[in-house]
């Protein structure tokens, strides 16, 4: 976990305000959760590995009883959460009734995993979801890819990558293959490593777990014919018409190409037949933004259409998209990206001991220019003036007006 700076802050702030901006003019409403979540919501084998992670609470006051504590749910009742999707879903079933259908949610929040730290992984770390729940059609996919394609167009992103699959046409793959059904999971976890490990890795990975030579042959076979765009697409389509429903390839390309249409910002889309995500509730299309830069992914996100009514019992149509707040953040700083601003940051330099008349004046003064929309900020001029003025251009500050007791 870390301290977070004035410049860092204040592009956090920046970024959250375009997020609430933008994602408002696509009809996505604020909500807020608690960052403690029953213990049991946590662990209900929904959040994949992150589940590992979990930050556990214990029992408090006359609950929790140390000495006759024979296994963990003996102690611990609870856990902060680790992701803002469990929780959305227990918020949807506690509240549907007063929601409108569907309902588009935009949530920011910090959450926590007992994670390793690394490069743009903290162990508290602020998420950013949009999720519209109550849309069984391809129109939710297309709304929040393009939501979050204009966010990064306006942070002066260019040139990423969304990439995109569907949990079906994985499944059809490894079915076509000839894998068994209740193998696929171990057969999808090697696929997510074949950006790492490439395609002969993952062939000596599969050949380890026991799989038929025929069966890696014709499923790496896949992977070789079928091409990142639309075509690919299609390919699967006609390939897999015996294990695959011919819709779920429709509403694919018809997801492809009308984001492609309308889009505003400067990236491309990408069929990947190779994109797992690791979560194990998602349903249907999943998606994923790589950036160069990053040499990685800084969101994610897809259709979870069976989370929700587990809690509430009944099936609810969910579709929900995070972008890597933290990663957003640190590749903005690292470009030393400069805030817009109106009127600029002006800063007043007070000689020291100004009598209190004429720092009245100063003071209207200063409240006027902050009533027309400049930014003052206010200080006592310092002994070595050249470092001081250093240190607020540096915080971007890009005029400086000084006031003297004997001029004014």
């Amino acid at each position: 976990m870390k301290d977070i700076l004035p410049k860092e802050m204040e592009i956090r702030n920046y970024v959250m305000n375009m997020i609430r901006e933008t994602y408002g003019t696509f009809g996505f409403s604020s909500i807020e959760t608690p960052c403690v979540e029953h213990i049991e919501n946590l662990s209900s084998k929904q959040g994949g590995e992150n589940e590992k992670l979990i930050f556990k609470i214990l029992k408090r006051g006359e609950k929790l009883k140390l000495a006759e504590a024979e296994k963990e749910s003996d102690l611990v009742d609870s856990g902060l959460r680790y992701d803002l999707t469990v929780p959305l879903s227990r918020y949807y079933s506690n509240n549907a009734n007063e929601l409108p259908a569907p309902f588009k949610a935009l949530q920011m929040g910090n959450v926590w995993r007992a994670d390793r730290p690394q490069r743009g992984r903290f162990r508290q770390f602020m998420q950013c979801d949009i999720d519209i729940l109550g849309e069984p059609t391809y129109l939710a996919e297309i709304e929040l890819v393009l939501a979050t394609t204009t966010l990064l167009g306006k942070l002066d992103f260019h040139n990423f990558t969304i990439r995109i699959n569907d949990r079906k046409i994985l499944k059809a793959m490894a079915q076509y293959s000839g894998f068994p059904q209740e193998s696929f999971d171990t057969v999808f976890i090697i696929l997510d490593k074949m950006d790492k490990i490439g395609l002969e890795g993952v062939a000596e990975e599969l050949e380890k777990e026991g799989f038929t030579k025929e069966s890696i042959d014709t499923y790496l076979g896949l992977f070789k014919e079928i091409t990142s765009d639309i075509e690919g697409v299609r390919y699967c389509k006609e390939k897999l018409k015996d294990v695959l429903d011919p819709k779920v390839a429709e509403d694919l390309e018809t997801i492809i190409s009308t984001v492609d249409s309308v889009k505003t910002a400067d990236f491309k889309m990408s069929f990947d037949p190779t994109l797992v995500r690791g979560m194990s509730y998602y349903t249907g299309p999943i998606f994923e933004i790589s950036m160069d830069e990053f040499g990685g992914s800084v969101g994610g996100g897809g259709r979870y259409d069976e989370m929700i009514g587990k809690f509430t019992g009944n099936n609810t149509s969910a579709c929900g998209f995070s972008i890597g707040f933290e990663r957003i953040v640190m590749l903005l700083l690292e470009r030393n990206y400069e805030i817009p601003t109106k009127n600029g940051k002006k800063a007043y330099l007070i000689e020291k001991n100004m009598p209190a008349d004429k720092m009245l004046t100063i003071l209207k003064q200063a409240q006027e220019e902050r009533n027309a929309g400049t930014q003052i900020n206010i200080s006592i001029m310092k002994k070595n003036k050249k470092f001081q003025k250093d240190q607020m251009t540096a915080e971007g500050y890009t005029e400086f007006v000084e006031f003297f007791k004997d001029r004014m």
